[in-house]
């Protein structure tokens, strides 16, 4: 019925006529942009994701400085964020902290990337606006409502080698009250390739998934709007075997998402109410072909209100409270039916009056049921020296509560553990010369109560609070844009030192390259655009004693597109150009050289 109702809505739509007006955009994570005026933040817009539309594990390794450890091309995925890992990196939906309330993380690949308008990237602490987790730094997926832009749409297909095909249709209609937006987006893969020279084959690897996003923003008046967007998501992922008489396994994942919204603005107050409903089932089958063997659902209610009060035009206090309710349930993982309730409270403090400097100061409180949240913190300035040359400081304290596994997984589970918290300090430099720009941002964080799960017996493991870790290092960014008549030219170069020390044992912890180098060059000459990509990781300890290494890799990709007409765009693409082996974790090797086509068309 959901999809019968989405597609005859579109046919509604498509007979409005587009209509010329100022257009007006609602924002659902109305804080992103708050903090990019002193935090290093990223954004990937549309032109970029669909340069690396198989997956966002894709997007971010190749345009991000985040390490992405996947275990074979489409199969579990996880990041390490300035080489804190995949469990303090924040995932936020539309401002929404979306991570697991079991695992405390996301699945990459199950967060598909052709769902969102754009891929937002926030470099550091962030837990006194976004939460738990927001340690490392945090992934914004955005989607956004238009006002008075008519109808339009988007149609996107790409085949691709080891029978990956990759697929989505939005479509909007808006006019000066109403704004309605739709999507729908596949991806499968028969995922079967093979690396000969280490007899390696990705048997079990395929995978499927499918996505609906629904949103809708009405204007009640001039100062009040209602907006709503909601995403069902169905993922159906083998996991790679390494011998064809081993058991297939796979892993279903179903997720529902629903947040509705209420924005007043006035001169002194603006206010942002959201409701949030957010489920996530899932399903392991340690027999492809028997019933489940384990799985889970993870029910949150959210309720949500972001008031700004403006003491003049450039200074307001920003009060975000928040209150949830978090409900699980295990199938044979001694889990039952955990249930926590908490309350968060942040202050927020932005000034603005000066031309050169702008500042701010932040606090929050969690009141969670079953353990004590530390208090949180956070400072942050930027000043413009000059026309070329701006700095900015950040200094915060952030924090990862335990999950459900940590606490109540049997045999195993610990409900003496306490958070972890880390404080964190980072420095930014900017300096701008006519079509270059180059940031340099040095950072540090000193992390303790690092919950780690270790063996207690020779088969049973438990979480601990075992570790203090330092990690610290160095972010540099420097890019290239300039138009011309007919053909624009985009680069960017970033190179990245991370060093991640366990302060018992002095070594640097598993799957952290200590240097990472990311090249992206886009050129437009009228009809045509080619895009270049480079990746370099170093070596990566694949425990923490430093004896056992993956070996680093480069890679290459390349891409062209065509627009023999204005609304008609033909793609193809090259990864891994010079057919590298290489693995992001230990055993499991990526794709060699494969091919992608691909056709868009604008309506």
């Amino acid at each position: 019925m959901k999809r019968i109702f989405t597609l005859f809505s579109l046919v509604i739509l498509h007979q409005f006529s587009a209509q010329e007006s100022l257009i007006d955009t609602v924002y659902i994570d109305n804080q992103f942009n708050k903090v990019g005026r002193t935090a290093k933040i990223s954004n990937l817009n549309s032109v970029q994701i669909l340069e690396n539309s198989t997956s966002l594990s894709d997007l971010l390794r190749f345009q991000s400085n985040i390490y992405i450890k996947e275990n074979g091309r489409g199969s579990t995925s996880s990041p390490s964020f300035r080489g804190t890992g995949a469990s303090r990196t924040a995932f936020v939906w539309n401002g929404i902290n979306v991570n697991s309330i079991f695992l405390g993380q996301g699945d990459i690949n199950n967060l598909n990337l052709l769902s969102y308008e754009n891929v937002g990237i926030k470099f550091g602490g962030g837990s006194v606006i976004y939460g738990s987790g927001a340690v490392g730094g945090s992934v914004h997926l955005n989607n956004t409502l238009d006002f008075d832009k008519g109808f339009h749409g988007i149609l996107f297909s790409e085949y691709g080698s080891f029978g990956t095909f990759n697929s989505f249709i939005k479509a909007k209609y808006s006019n000066a009250k109403l704004s309605f937006s739709f999507s729908a987006n596949h991806s499968q893969s028969e995922n079967d390739y093979k690396v000969a020279e280490k007899n390696y084959i990705n048997r079990n690897g395929r995978y499927q998934n499918t996505g609906f996003n629904l949103g809708l923003a009405y204007k009640i008046s001039d100062n009040n709007e209602f907006y709503w967007q909601s995403q069902h998501y169905d993922s159906d992922q083998h996991y790679p075997i390494f011998d064809e008489n081993q058991i297939k396994t796979k892993y279903l994942v179903q997720t529902f998402r629903s947040l509705a919204g209420w924005k007043f603005n006035s001169d002194k107050i603006k206010n942002d109410l959201k409701l949030v409903y957010l489920e996530d089932n899932f399903q392991y089958f340690g027999d492809i072909d028997k019933s489940k063997s384990s799985g889970g659902t993870g029910k949150q209610y959210i309720v949500r209100n972001d008031l700004d009060y403006f003491v003049s035009k450039q200074s307001s206090f920003n009060l975000i409270s928040e209150y949830q309710y978090n409900q699980g349930e295990g199938y044979q993982s001694g889990i039952q039916n955990p249930k926590r309730n908490q309350v968060n409270l942040s202050l927020l403090y932005r000034n603005g009056n000066s031309a050169k400097f702008y500042w701010e100061l932040g606090s929050k409180y969690d009141f969670v049921e079953g353990y004590e949240s530390p208090f949180l913190f956070s400072a942050s300035g930027k000043y413009s020296v000059n026309d070329w040359y701006q700095t900015s400081i950040n200094i915060s304290r952030n924090f990862r509560a335990p999950t459900f596994n940590d606490l109540y997984w049997q045999p195993g589970g610990n409900l003496d553990l306490k958070p972890e918290t880390s404080y964190q300090a980072e420095m930014s430099h900017y300096f701008s010369y006519k079509n270059f720009k180059l940031g340099i941002t040095p950072y540090y964080i000193k992390m303790k109560d690092m919950i780690q799960w270790i063996p207690i017996t020779s088969s049973n493991w438990s979480p601990r609070n075992v570790n203090k870790v330092d990690f610290y290092g160095l972010e540099t960014d420097l890019s290239f844009n300039k138009n011309w008549t007919n053909q624009k030219l985009s680069s960017q170069i970033g190179y990245s030192y991370t060093q991640s020390t366990d302060l018992e044992t002095k070594k640097q912890l598993s799957y952290v390259p200590f240097h990472q180098i990311n090249f992206n060059t886009d050129y437009q000459y009228k009809i045509a655009g080619l895009f270049f990509q480079a990746l370099y990781n170093s070596k990566r300890f694949t425990d923490n004693t430093e004896s056992n290494f993956l070996e680093d890799y480069l890679i290459l990709n390349a891409g062209i597109t065509i627009n023999p007409q204005k609304n008609i765009q033909i793609g193809f693409k090259v990864n891994n150009i010079t057919d590298e082996i290489y693995e992001t974790v230990d055993y499991y090797f990526m794709p060699k050289r494969n091919y992608a086509v691909s056709l868009k068309l604008n309506f």
